[in-house]
């Protein structure tokens, strides 16, 4: 909802117009922020001796496609600041995060975005894994526009494309906004990238536990698998100053989200571990003391029901990306490397 934007150990200049949400990112500090081979059955599977053949999930010429078809629809959405015209590109949290900025950004700014520069995300490397049957999933590791090529402001922009069937469009559920040097070397077989089962024991926290064990670490803060950083010691630092400030108390609830396009994802990286994008949702409840009110900035105020009396109840989602090692280490097990949050409703009372 809000611009994107990095602090801690890199600082990209902050475009005019950006994904409508907060992104954090750094391994130190704290940042606040906003396809299928053609020639294969429709069905999307072959049967070889009563078992299906792995299939990659998209050729180069169907992912640079998916990636033209997003980059085009979030460009025309963002010019307009109308969430209809990218509707059929973005699911999962990212899809929430995006639609609800757009949203917010209608009633702030009703005649459509005047500062829109276009987005460019080029240099496109396709990190395709290789499943039988549906749903298929590519990440598109990518250099984008917002930020300075060369040097520490540089970023890579990684965009998690997901589609249900060959009926469906390509669709972004995760996007994550990370340093070169922070995205790993990806495992690969035949020349195809290696997915992770989100049950899988391979590693220190299986890709669908992730969620679970990062919402209890956020509420007790005991450190478990996580290392320090930004999104682990860093949050918890932010949230406890947040909680008792004069006149001002704040609460947080966090909720794992694994349902449908939230589902963990996850690639297997060259160490034995794996990169995994994973979903979460939070409530912040800020409440005032008598005779005051919470302050609320118009783009919160415009996704707001009810009356702001002394409490407002923003919700958020989330989406973190997360280097996990193989399964046996005893500390530091999961590091998470980057944060993509917006706020996609709130309620005054």
């Amino acid at each position: 909802m809000r611009r994107l934007r990095r602090t801690g150990r890199t600082r990209p200049r902050r475009p005019a117009d950006t994904l409508p949400g907060r992104r954090l990112s750094g391994r130190t500090g704290l940042a606040v922020i906003g396809a299928t081979v053609l020639a294969l059955a429709a069905s999307g599977c072959v049967t070889v001796h009563g078992e299906q053949a792995l299939i990659p999930a998209a050729g180069p010429t169907e992912a640079a496609q998916a990636l033209k078809d997003f980059t085009d629809a979030y460009n025309k959405a963002d010019k307009a600041y109308d969430p209809a015209l990218d509707a059929d590109q973005v699911t999962g949290p990212l899809g929430e995060i995006n639609q609800a900025g757009l949203r917010s950004r209608q009633v702030t700014s009703p005649g459509g975005n005047k500062n829109h520069t276009p987005l460019e995300l080029t240099d496109a490397r396709f990190v395709v894994p290789r499943k039988a049957g549906w749903p298929r999933w590519f990440v598109a590791d990518t250099d984008s526009n917002r930020d300075t090529d060369k040097g520490p402001n540089d970023t890579r922009w990684l965009l998690v494309f997901v589609r249900g069937s060959a009926a469906e469009p390509w669709e972004v559920a995760y996007l994550s906004i990370l340093s070169p040097d922070e995205v790993p070397a990806f495992r690969t077989a035949d020349g195809y990238a290696v997915p992770v089962a989100a049950d899988g024991a391979e590693l220190a926290v299986a890709p669908r536990q992730l969620g679970e064990r990062y919402v209890s670490y956020l509420k007790d803060g005991q450190q478990g698998p996580f290392a320090p950083g930004t999104h682990t010691t860093g949050w918890r630092e932010e949230r406890q100053k947040a909680a008792s400030r004069p006149g001002l108390a704040t609460q947080y609830v966090d909720q794992a989200e694994n349902r449908g396009d939230f589902a963990p994802l996850a690639l297997a990286t060259q160490d034995g571990g794996a990169l995994v994008f994973f979903a979460t949702r939070y409530f912040e409840r800020q409440t005032a003391a008598p005779g005051y009110r919470p302050k609320v900035g118009e783009e919160v105020r415009a996704l707001m029901t009810g009356e702001i009396k002394n409490t407002i109840t923003k919700r958020w989602v989330s989406s973190q990306a997360a280097l996990v090692k193989p399964a046996g280490t005893q500390a530091d097990g999961v590091e998470i490397l980057g944060r993509l949050q917006g706020v996609t409703a709130a309620e005054g009372s």
